[in-house]
């Protein structure tokens, strides 16, 4: 299969699924939670977030497709592999923080996914050094992520207690 039939199946799969991760809780404007949280001084405005995260995704899709297509590359199933656990511990942030209210989890998550991300970065590089580029604003992103997830941690030590978790899917 060509990159651009890779890629065809791939990007939007990324997308659908960070999009769900995004849904299955309300957040951002959407969660009361949230709202009622101080935000530190460096946090953007609430329409940033899913502006870059399509985009971030747009572009970690198209690096795990080159890596995909890489067919026969020494390395490619420990790199495909390393990108399904950043990727599925990305997925589970958003429940996390915005569902369960457990910042300090989440600062872990969030921790793990940058380190499992520049291992994947490294394994790209190996194979196809666009791939490892792809990657890089996601990792520029997910510092900043983790730099917010601790700010706000810090700024509401009783931020669990808050208001009650979430216990509706924005899915439907």
């Amino acid at each position: 299969m060509s990159f651009l039939r890779w890629a065809i199946v791939i990007v939007p799969l990324i997308l659908l699924l960070g999009f769900a991760s995004g849904r299955a809780v309300p957040s951002g404007s959407e969660n009361v939670w949230y709202q009622a949280l101080t935000k530190p001084e460096l946090n953007p405005p609430g329409w940033v977030f899913p502006v870059v995260w399509t985009t971030l995704y747009i572009m970690i899709g198209l690096a795990l497709a080159m890596i995909v297509h890489a067919r026969g590359a020494r390395g490619r199933g420990v790199a495909i592999g390393l990108f399904v656990v950043q990727f599925a511990l990305n997925l589970a942030w958003t429940p996390l923080f915005f569902g369960a209210h457990l910042v300090d989890v989440a600062l872990f998550v969030i921790v793990a996914i940058l380190a499992v991300s520049i291992a994947t970065t490294f394994a790209f590089a190996r194979i196809r050094r666009g791939a490892a580029w792809l990657m890089l604003p996601y990792l520029v992103w997910l510092s900043f992520a983790g730099v917010l997830n601790w700010r706000i941690g810090q700024l509401n030590p009783n931020a669990e207690s808050l208001v009650p978790r979430a216990q509706t899917s924005q899915m439907l």
